[in-house]
């Protein structure tokens, strides 16, 4: 029994259309018929999961190119040589980045100086004389290698350098080997053959996270490392997942990808984003622009308008308003 001054359920729905609708049921058949969906999709189409990327599958495929990119990070070259903030600052304290423009900013905005240097990375150190120097215990040729490079003055380490790069352009590769032509290269080739083999063993995949905690957890190191060469670049290009290529937005092999980010990368696919150096961070604030104003729609006169006056509830609900006029009494005046 309703109380006193209340209406009924059945007096308060009197006269609207009404129809028996279970409820339960529907999620019931819903539900049975997406997990038979999923089920004969995962048989038929598989995991586009892809063999992981690592420094021995990278010296094993290429180690040409891994032996120019180590070469590269000990003459300060590389990307993340001169990347910036939150890896590295050069030898003036000024950020790394302001020497080659790697610091995106735009106009007064500059977050990532801002940010600063909060996980640094000294890639000749990190990559290449580290993981040496670890590895060369009971291998005395090669921490006798090691100390003469690092008994080298910055202009006979400079001088080393620069003819064992050239040389690299010259170099063959034969079986699990690369052949260098002979030079003055000092103890670099030691060195940097040593590196190869411990990358083909796999050991240097190890010593790149070594951070001496229990779990190694932290992978920035090699991914760097390997961005800094050619060969994971190329494996990103081959699989459409480059920013030219909508990258974003695709999965390894011919699988669908995350389609709900195509707003982001498609800014990266039109001028002037598609060529300025800055384009992360003009990316980053267009999408936090537009963000915000559809945080702001219901707020903004005239445009939180819009959907009524171009008629879409009545479109939407079409259905609703039909019936609504067909079960209304006609107008008979007063």
């Amino acid at each position: 029994m309703p109380r006193r001054g209340q209406v009924s359920q059945a007096d308060y729905y009197r006269g609207v259309p009404t129809s028996p609708y279970d409820l339960v049921k529907e999620i019931s058949v819903v539900l049975a018929v997406m997990l038979v969906v999923v089920m004969v999709l995962a048989l038929v189409l598989s995991s586009p999961d892809e063999p992981p990327v690592t420094v021995r599958s990278w010296a094993h495929a290429q180690p040409l190119d891994f032996m120019q990119t180590a070469t590269g990070e000990l003459q300060g070259t590389t990307i993340s040589a001169d990347y910036g903030p939150p890896y590295n600052v050069d030898a003036d304290g000024k950020d790394a980045g302001d020497v080659i423009g790697s610091v995106q900013t735009l106009g007064p905005l500059a977050p990532q100086e801002w940010a600063g240097v909060h996980q640094p990375v000294d890639p000749s150190q990190a990559y290449v004389l580290g993981p040496l120097s670890l590895a060369s215990v009971g291998r005395p040729r090669l921490a006798h290698a090691l100390a003469a490079y690092r008994g080298a003055s910055s202009a006979q380490r400079r001088s080393w350098l620069n003819a064992y790069a050239a040389a690299l352009g010259r170099a063959r590769v034969s079986g699990p080997t690369v052949e260098v032509p002979a030079g003055n290269y000092g103890p670099l080739n030691v060195l940097m053959q040593a590196l190869l083999e411990d990358a083909r063993g796999g050991a240097l995949d190890s010593l790149l996270v070594r951070s001496g905690h229990f779990y190694d957890t932290n992978y920035t190191g090699p991914l760097l490392f390997l961005g800094d060469g050619n060969y994971f670049p190329g494996l990103a290009a081959a699989q459409h997942l480059a920013s030219s290529q909508w990258g974003m937005t695709n999965e390894t092999g011919r699988y669908p990808g995350q389609s709900w980010l195509w707003l982001f990368t498609f800014w990266y696919q039109i001028p002037p984003f598609s060529s300025a150096q800055n384009a992360d961070l003009m990316v980053v604030l267009i999408m936090g622009l537009l963000s915000t104003l559809l945080v702001l729609v219901p707020f903004i006169p005239g445009v939180r308008d819009l959907p009524r006056w171009l008629g879409l509830p009545r479109l939407i609900w079409r259905e609703h308003y039909r019936l609504l006029r067909e079960t209304r009494p006609p107008d008979r005046g007063p």
